[in-house]
């Protein structure tokens, strides 16, 4: 039970309706982390953009996205996007073992070298951003990663910390499979 009152999908009207409407075609339902950001549409709205955004990246996979996903919300002890999110890795053909190797030691991700620096980067700079250093920015550029690419890789690792935020402080439950 969310310690705010959710909008269910049979009462949500004007532009929150629209929003759970988009939400339905994407999920084939209207998940409780939809509901809870719900609670402000203008929020939600910008969600659904910045996940648009990412879902059609030219350079960042579905997979490394998940992957970052599910890697900063285990860091952060956060249940309900560690199981969105291997629910999605394991849709893009990731084992329940392969995810188990990568939660127990992100080195372990099965992703490719490039991707994998990347989301080392990611989860380091998360867990200490100070730490960033030239050096750092250098090696992903060697790999071929552009300043754009290396912030969208951070920028979405830095909003799954928001997220998992709101959704661990206003107790947002599993959704029933």
């Amino acid at each position: 039970m969310s310690l705010l009152e959710l909008t269910p999908p049979e009462k949500a009207d004007g532009k929150l309706a629209e929003l759970y409407a988009e939400s339905e075609q994407f999920f084939g339902s209207v998940p409780n982390n939809v509901r809870m950001l719900g609670v402000s549409p203008a929020v939600l709205e910008n969600q659904f953009d910045f996940a648009k955004y990412f879902f059609a990246h030219k350079t960042l996979s579905v997979p490394f996205l998940a992957m970052v996903r599910m890697l900063v919300s285990t860091a952060s002890g956060s249940p309900y996007c560690q199981g969105l999110n291997s629910g999605m890795l394991r849709q893009q053909g990731i084992t329940t073992e392969q995810i188990e190797k990568a939660k127990a030691d992100p080195q372990k991700a099965p992703i490719n070298d490039k991707e994998k620096a990347l989301l080392l980067f990611v989860l380091a700079a998360i867990k200490e951003p100070h730490s960033v250093d030239a050096a750092q920015i250098d090696a992903l550029k060697k790999l071929g990663w552009t300043d754009s690419d290396i912030f969208d890789a951070l920028a979405h690792g830095s909003r799954s910390v928001a997220t998992n935020i709101l959704f661990d402080a206003f107790k947002v439950r599993q959704d029933s499979c």
